[in-house]
């Protein structure tokens, strides 16, 4: 390797390192479809379905903090992750694998409650635990899930397809769970400077956005009524990283652009009181804050009232646009911000 090759992760971003990964796909089967680069992935096994897999993993002290965060949160908050990522390629989860790495100052009863999360969550998404693998772990508490699904064939939703004029829409409210983040790590630093093992924060008034952090729910709700309609998205992905950045991916994936009006992304009162008690900028918890696992989607115009018949809890947040491939956030202001989307 010659030395003026050599970048940090740092240096070219954490998803110009995932991008650069994603070229190594081993041997490459006729049944795949759709591999690395999407939510999920896509395999054609039999005459009329396709299988459709993903994975997550959650590393303590980095995805979580066991300071507050419940062990039977922990494992609902995982399984969501992981069928989150089949609802957005409007599929139906099937089947879920855990792998754990354990230290062993955790004690028998810890694990099962995070089971416990495990098992409550997939028996929500109607999903079955098949099997893992459970090592020792010197430091780190670290779950990883496996999740497989199953989606018609010619239903699958990928993130590539958005067209030009096509209406970006978002489920439920956005940056309640940064929100509750930012307040759980404020009653952290409280109870660590006051020295007291016996600290009890006083939650009440933020159980919403507390809760849509430690406990949040896919919206497996939208995949059923897409179904019901006969409403088949051009393009989705689930919230995870923020609506800024999920847009982007679908934008750059359609090689398209994207026009989004920001008095239109909607937030809660739960979330705007938190930001003015912070004195930070509620925008700023809805567009990059991530971690609600809402869907983004793109609808044709035709299809936006069609879906109002069936499901109402979604915005009309922007559109897709062909011209310049720029992403521009109208702000109802003066104020306009527009970004390149293909900067090298």
């Amino acid at each position: 390797m010659k030395k003026n090759d050599f970048k940090t992760i740092q240096e070219i971003g954490f998803a110009r390192f995932v991008e650069r990964l994603s070229k190594f796909t081993g041997s490459v089967s006729k049944e795949t479809e759709l591999g690395m680069g999407d939510d999920a992935s896509l395999f054609n096994v039999q005459e009329g379905c396709q299988i459709t897999t993903s994975s997550e993993i959650f590393l303590e002290g980095v995805h979580f903090d066991l300071t507050y965060t419940p062990f039977k949160h922990l494992g609902y908050k995982i399984v969501t992750a992981a069928v989150s990522d089949i609802y957005a390629m409007n599929g139906q989860p099937k089947t879920i694998n855990i792998n754990l790495a354990v230290p062993n100052r955790y004690s028998v009863q810890m694990m099962e409650q995070l089971y416990e999360g495990i098992d409550a969550a997939c028996k929500d998404y109607g999903v079955q635990i098949t099997g893992g693998d459970t090592t020792a772990s010197h430091q780190i508490l670290v779950v990883s899930v496996s999740v497989t699904g199953e989606v018609e064939k010619g239903s699958a939703v990928k993130r590539s397809d958005a067209e030009e004029d096509n209406i970006i829409c978002v489920t439920g409210e956005l940056g309640a769970a940064m929100a509750g983040l930012r307040i759980l790590l404020r009653e952290k630093k409280t109870w660590q400077e006051s020295g007291s093992d016996h600290f009890q924060p006083d939650l009440e008034k933020y159980e919403f956005v507390v809760q849509r952090q430690l406990v949040p729910k896919a919206r497996f709700d939208l995949i059923e009524s897409f179904k019901n309609t006969g409403i088949r998205p051009t393009s989705m992905t689930d919230v995870t990283k923020g609506v800024v950045n999920d847009l982007q991916n679908i934008a750059r994936s359609s090689n398209m652009g994207v026009q989004m009006y920001s008095p239109a992304v909607p937030i809660s009162f739960e979330v705007r009181n938190v930001a003015d008690e912070m004195q930070e900028d509620v925008d700023k918890y809805a567009f990059y804050g991530g971690e609600d696992f809402e869907m983004l989607f793109t609808l044709k115009e035709e299809d936006v009232e069609k879906l109002k018949t069936e499901f109402e809890d979604f915005a009309v947040i922007g559109k897709i646009v062909g011209r310049e491939k720029q992403f521009v956030i109208n702000t109802g202001e003066e104020e306009t911000i527009k970004f390149d989307l293909f900067e090298t």
